[in-house]
């Protein structure tokens, strides 16, 4: 390993740029801080900049005392000029990964990024991608781009691939606890980036390249979004059985090997399980191989909203109320519980269908005040959450529990509704009024 690099990360005199600061790149730049390295951060959006400099936060569990006390070590600043880059010594690329409306790989936040950069980057640097994506990104995509600086790669600057393993609202582990793997484009690069992310997170492991680092972000989604899968299918198998499938897991998880519990739900969420296992299936079309497991675990999970969509149906019809003109409520669209992130929220997909079907929903979140112009759902924009009152529950058909928070005080939901429709077991541990719940 280079002894120059070693000695500026052991002396803290190397500086950390961190491109995009969401939900990946913001926990990232804040551990860099506290580990003693000036960081720099850049974003495009002008607006969590000045918020970030002013000791503002735009995401809940960063709370303004966090960026305030980010600030104060007068290593943290933050900024939208990318001519900056030149200034630090390690790039690490913390940007979306979307998919098209034809479920492909978009690269364009990468692209753009990287040919935003270029122009900028110095001998020296230390550039690695955190993005989730498909094996050869890295090699394929990036190095191209870079290589227009007229630097060549492994001989001018060294390029890696780390994948990010955020887990937003994980009350048991942080950046810091969770380790990282390291793939370079050469051994130096892999030896680099490595050396640097132990000094932030509790280890760090090199594989042998970039590609292997890429598959091993996408094996972990991949395995979630299956087991979610099956677990929703033996959910609606078991449901017509009259098998309470909360039951049957917390039973099967007493098996002290062999089994690993995952929970069903009314869809997949956020920006990993729901989106990284297509990039995949893209990917292995070039190999002329067809991914049978994912497409099937895709097709399962998202058919899990129309499915608590039609439990609803038939628990207003038992009922005598018909889903038309019925009033709604929707508790909770952010994807998981406890975090303020609505990203491929299967909520915004219940509040669609209710909507073709003609009832009336609301929404209540306190993490989600408004919903924002989203890409799939942008009729939902500008919809606002409702109060949860004992008057404002009784006022609904029937209360769909989408997002367990753990704020809601689902005795007062259960006592006040006349229907409740629980996707997460959230009413698990309520005794009375059972006969007006419905597990979906």
């Amino acid at each position: 390993m280079n002894r120059d690099i070693q000695e500026k990360i052991d002396d803290r005199s190397w500086r950390v740029g961190v491109i995009g600061l969401g939900y990946v790149g913001l926990p990232l730049a804040f551990e860099s801080v506290n580990q003693g390295f000036r960081t720099l951060g850049f974003d495009v959006d002008h607006a969590k900049v000045d918020m970030l400099m002013a000791g503002k936060t735009y995401i809940r569990h960063f709370p303004d005392e966090t960026i305030c006390a980010a600030n104060a070590t007068g290593r943290f600043s933050a900024t939208t000029d990318f001519t900056r880059i030149g200034e630090v010594d390690c790039i690490l690329i913390c940007v979306p990964t979307p998919l098209t409306p034809n479920r492909e790989p978009d690269m364009s936040y990468i692209e753009s990024t990287v040919g935003t950069i270029y122009p900028y980057i110095t001998k020296g640097q230390l550039i690695v991608l955190e993005s989730t994506t498909y094996p050869g990104t890295t090699d394929e995509v990036m190095l191209p781009i870079l290589e227009k600086s007229g630097l060549t790669c492994g001989v001018d600057f060294y390029l890696a691939y780390s994948p990010e393993r955020e887990d937003p609202g994980n009350k048991e582990y942080s950046t810091k606890t969770i380790p990282k793997v390291v793939g370079g484009h050469t051994r130096e690069a892999c030896d680099i980036a490595t050396y640097f992310y132990k000094q932030l997170v509790v280890d760090a492991i090199p594989v042998s390249s970039t590609r292997v680092a890429e598959a091993v972000k996408l094996t972990e989604n991949i395995f979630r979004s299956v087991n979610i899968a099956l677990v929703n299918e033996l959910k609606m198998i078991y449901t017509k059985m009259g098998i309470d499938i909360w039951e049957v897991i917390d039973a099967a998880k007493t098996k002290p090997f062999g089994f690993m519990p995952f929970y069903p739900g009314p869809g997949l969420g956020g920006h990993c399980i729901p989106i990284d296992p297509f990039y995949l299936t893209w990917k292995a079309r070039e190999y002329g191989i067809w991914t049978r497991f994912i497409e099937i675990a895709g097709e399962i999970n998202t058919f899990m909203p129309q499915y608590v969509i039609q439990e609803l149906m038939n628990a207003l019809n038992s009922r005598g109320t018909a889903l038309m003109n019925a009033r709604i409520l929707v508790i909770g669209v952010a994807y998981k519980s406890d975090v303020d992130d609505m990203r491929e929220s299967p909520s915004l997909e219940l509040l669609d269908i209710l909507f073709s079907k003609g009832a009336v929903p609301s929404y209540h979140d306190t993490y989600i005040p408004e919903i924002i112009v989203t890409r799939k759902h942008p009729a939902l924009a500008g919809m606002k959450s409702v109060p949860l009152t004992p008057e404002s529950i009784a006022s609904f058909d029937a209360v769909l529990i989408s997002t367990a928070h753990s704020d809601i005080d689902y005795n007062m939901v259960v006592e006040h509704a006349r229907l409740v429709i629980d996707t997460r077991n959230a009413t698990k541990t309520i005794t009375c009024h059972r006969d007006k719940i419905f597990k979906a």
